[in-house]
């Protein structure tokens, strides 16, 4: 009877062993509010159940507000923020990090050797901040440039532009005052706007270096790479080659050759505007200076959001399981990609056999190639206030032609070193 007792409590041990937990804890989880991302969660969770019985998973959507950062922001300031959330950018990091909000994940056991599982070791080196490392990158979306190919070789061109004089050139001929321009150079006047316009250019004339140093309090933007890129947004306008108003659908409408586009706009041509994807899009990287060497790589902007651990959750160990289960397995990213068409934040999507179906689409697989040189915003907790001054003082004065290319920069990193010393 002895012995049976003993072989039971063995098997009961051994049980909470493989748990990782010997009660049953709820863990609240945030995802971001997304369709495509909605299914992948939910997919995952049913396998997550069937393996983890002890650690169960309340997963919602970020709640609905004017965006996500005010929704957790809102939910912080009543106590009401989840364990783990996803749809964190760098920036909204910085902000949570300076708050003390956020768990460093490197302070959990595993962690390096999760981030050599999953193949990212460059790339969770650009969210490093003050020497630790807060957020875990889910994927990383290289901006990119979509071309009308039809109109393209209509007016004989046989490639896209690469040079910022290429464009000039192809405005010269395509351009229909109020019908069509020849690129959309501007994306808006949202301060989230300057991420697809003047800090992807930047990071495309400078290689990929920095517009801001955060930690200096100091923004650099107006060196000649910020003079390039603001001299071209001021040609664009000045000559007509753009607007800023180019109506509903303007790349599928024809009234836009080119525009930067996320791969998220895969599945959307995919299902709404087939033919166009299938036989008249091509991708390049966003244009350069003319001086800019044929033989480097052009750097661009990295749409890339992560998920982070909140330091008031009570299972804090569990999250971390949660976390280290869903990124250990290369499949998960396989369905990641079915579902979304992102490029996950790995550095073996070209090389690893599993991701190779999904590289026969040339569009996603121009994306997955500049993954490696794709550089997320600046790390600030002001990052908001920052592109805000970038608006007003650098992109508005472009669009309407209210001053010179110069002054509009020197106004602008005016601007933002003050926000900077606030």
């Amino acid at each position: 009877m002895k012995k049976k007792v003993g072989l039971l409590l063995l098997a009961v041990v051994m049980i909470v062993a493989i748990a990782g937990f010997s009660e049953v804890i709820t863990l609240t989880l945030w995802t971001a509010p997304n369709p495509n991302q909605n299914l992948f969660w939910k997919t995952l969770l049913v396998q997550w159940s069937k393996t983890h019985p002890n650690i169960k998973i309340k997963w919602s959507q970020i709640p609905a507000a004017g965006s996500s950062e005010e929704a957790i922001l809102t939910a912080m300031a009543s106590n009401r923020q989840p364990d783990i959330c996803t749809n964190i950018f760098s920036g909204f990091a910085a902000e949570l990090i300076s708050s003390k909000a956020i768990v460093p994940l490197d302070s959990f056991a595993g962690f390096e050797s999760l981030v050599k599982t999953r193949d990212m070791s460059n790339v969770i080196k650009k969210w490093e901040y003050n020497g630790h490392y807060y957020v875990f990158p889910i994927y990383v979306n290289p901006m990119l440039i979509w071309w009308r190919k039809d109109i393209l070789a209509k007016y004989g061109f046989n490639e896209p532009p690469r040079t910022y004089s290429q464009i000039y050139a192809l405005a010269k001929k395509v351009v229909i005052p109020h019908k069509r321009y020849a690129y959309q150079v501007v994306t808006g006047v949202n301060w989230w706007s300057r991420w697809f316009d003047f800090i992807t250019d930047y990071y495309a004339a400078s290689a990929g270096k920095p517009y801001i140093y955060p930690e200096k309090q100091v923004s650099v933007f107006n060196n000649k790479y910020g003079k390039e890129v603001a001299n071209f947004i001021y040609t664009m306008f000045k000559n007509h080659y753009t607007a800023v108003d180019l109506g509903n659908l303007p790349f599928y409408n024809g009234a836009v050759v080119g525009m930067i586009m996320g791969p998220w706009s895969i599945p959307y041509a995919q299902n709404q505007f087939p033919n166009i994807f299938k036989n008249d899009v091509v991708v390049t990287p966003p244009p350069v200076p003319d001086n800019y060497p044929k033989n480097k790589p052009i750097y661009t902007f990295a749409d890339t959001k992560g998920m982070i651990i909140f330091k008031t959750s009570k299972h804090k160990e569990a999250a971390w399981e949660f976390m280290k289960w869903v990124y250990s397995n290369p499949e998960h990213d396989v369905l990641w990609i079915k579902l979304t068409q992102m490029p996950p934040a790995r550095e073996d999507l070209l090389t690893n056999k599993l991701f190779a179906p999904y590289l026969k689409d040339p569009v996603f697989a121009a994306y997955a190639k500049y993954v490696p040189y794709a550089v997320p915003t600046a790390l600030s907790a002001k990052t908001v206030s920052i592109q805000q001054a970038m608006t007003n003082k650098l992109i508005e004065p472009l669009m309407y032609l209210k001053t010179t290319p110069q002054k509009a920069l020197n106004d602008a990193v005016t601007a933002v070193n003050n926000v900077l010393f606030q």
